[in-house]
């Protein structure tokens, strides 16, 4: 499990043990539901943005090896081209 699920996991469980102290102690409201599912919401959204940074950071930096270590094979068999590049002032690729 990863950090992030481990951190969502802690604070849904929290939420839901402030959200039955708040029912025993009447005083559960519509505030505090939307105030507990707003902390755990952000901290989902948090999780994912980390997430998705750490697989491309990962990818990048896999691919960065790859060119740097002179091997035109990753592990995986895939090869590796470098692809030409053209200034502002060419026209690209042809559309023909």
């Amino acid at each position: 499990m990863s950090v992030h699920s481990d951190r969502i996991t802690e604070v849904v469980a929290a939420t839901v043990e402030v959200a039955a102290e708040s029912g025993e102690a009447g005083i559960f409201t519509d505030e505090v539901a939307q105030a507990l599912t707003s902390v755990v919401g952000k901290l989902a959204a948090k999780a994912v943005d980390a997430a998705e940074v750490r697989g491309f950071v990962s990818g990048w930096q896999e691919a960065v090896e790859t060119v740097e270590d002179g091997t035109r094979r990753t592990d995986a068999g895939a090869q590796v081209y470098r692809m030409p590049s053209w200034s502002a002032a060419d026209s690209g690729p042809s559309n023909a």
